[in-house]
C-alpha cells in the first residue's frame, strides 16, 4: 500500500494539476466564440452523455487552431518568444555561471550565506520586483541619474520599454533558477581532479574547460531548462519592461483572454504553446533520468 501511495500519489498531482486542465483547455479551443458569459459556446457537452460525446465527434473542426494560420501575428509572436527565450537563457547562463563558480569555490562557511542571498529575492513580490526595475530604468531612473552624474553620457538612455529591459528584467528574475542546479553540480565536484590536471601539466583555464564545465553539465542543463520554459510563456515582464514594442506569446495570450473576450482562440493559443513546451520538458526529464540513473 505504501509503495501504492508513493506512486500514485505524483499521477494524482498531475492529473489534477495538468492533465484536468489541459483537457479544460482544450474543450474551449474547441468551442465557439459567444456574446456571453463565459464567452463561448461549448460544443462538447458532458451532462448529455455519450450522445453529446457523439454529436461533438460529429462536428468536431479545428476553426480556432486554423485561425491562427491566417494571422502573421500568432507565429510571429510563437518565433519572438522562442528567440527571446534562448537568447535570455544564454544572458543568464553568462551571469548565473561565475556566480555558481565563485559560491562552489568559497569557504564552507559562507556557502550558506551566498546561497541566502541567492534565494533572498523570492521572499519579495515578483510584481514588485517588476516594478523597482521600472524606476530603475525610466528615463528619470536610478540608472540614468548615476550615469549622468558619472559623466558617461549626456543625455538619458532609452532603456525602458525596449528588448534590453526585458533582457534585464528575465535575466534577473530567472537568475536563482540557474545557479541553483549549476552550484549542486559544482558543490559535488572533486576538487582533487583540478588539482591532478594542474600536476600533468594543464593550465587552470584548460583545466577548467576540460573538467569542471563537463562535470557541471548537468546544472548548466537543468538550470537552462528552468529559465527557458517559462521564459516562453512569460508575460508580466515583456508587458511592464517591454511595451509595445516586445511581442511574446503570453503577451498575446493575456490579450486575448482578457482584452479581446476570445476565450476559444486564446485556449487554442494555450494548447499550441503547451504542446511546444512539451518538447523541453521531455527532454528535461529524460536528462533528469540519466542523472539519476548515473549516480546510482
Amino acid at each position: 500500500m505504501r509503495r501504492a501511495a508513493l506512486i500514485l500519489t505524483p499521477y494524482l498531482w498531475l492529473l489534477a494539476l495538468f492533465l484536468v486542465p489541459f483537457i479544460i483547455v482544450l474543450k474551449i479551443s474547441l468551442s465557439d466564440t459567444a456574446l456571453a458569459i463565459p464567452p463561448y459556446t461549448p460544443t462538447l457537452d458532458f451532462g448529455a452523455g455519450w450522445q453529446g460525446i457523439k454529436d461533438f465527434v460529429g462536428a468536431l473542426d479545428f476553426e480556432n487552431f486554423t485561425f491562427l494560420t491566417t494571422d502573421d501575428l500568432y507565429w510571429k509572436a510563437y518565433l519572438s518568444s522562442v528567440r527571446i527565450a534562448l537568447i535570455a537563457t544564454t544572458l543568464t547562463l553568462l551571469v548565473g555561471y561565475p556566480i555558481a563558480y565563485g559560491m562552489a569555490r568559497a569557504p564552507e562557511h559562507w556557502r550558506a550565506t551566498l546561497m541566502l542571498l541567492v534565494i533572498l529575492p523570492f521572499w519579495t513580490s515578483f510584481l514588485i520586483r517588476v516594478y523597482s526595475w521600472m524606476g530603475i530604468l525610466s528615463g528619470e531612473g536610478y540608472l540614468n541619474q548615476f550615469l549622468l552624474w558619472i559623466g558617461l553620457i549626456s543625455e538619458p538612455l532609452t532603456i525602458l520599454n525596449t528588448p534590453v529591459a526585458v533582457y534585464i528584467g528575465i535575466v534577473y528574475t530567472y537568475l536563482p533558477f540557474m545557479i541553483l542546479p549549476v552550484y549542486a553540480a559544482l558543490e559535488r565536484m572533486d576538487g582533487s581532479l583540478l588539482e591532478a590536471a594542474e600536476d600533468l601539466g594543464c593550465s587552470r583555464l584548460t583545466a577548467f574547460w576540460l573538467i569542471t564545465i563537463p562535470l557541471s553539465k548537468n546544472g548548466i542543463i537543468a538550470g537552462c531548462f528552468l529559465v527557458f520554459i517559462p521564459t516562453i510563456g512569460e508575460f508580466v515582464i515583456p508587458s511592464l519592461l517591454g511595451g509595445s514594442q516586445t511581442l511574446m506569446i503570453g503577451k498575446v495570450l493575456w490579450e486575448e483572454f482578457f482584452n479581446n473576450r476570445d476565450w476559444p482562440v486564446a485556449s487554442a493559443v494555450a494548447v499550441i504553446l503547451l504542446l511546444i513546451l512539451i518538447i523541453p520538458i521531455i527532454l528535461f526529464q529524460r536528462n533528469e533520468q540519466k542523472q539519476r540513473e548515473a549516480d546510482g
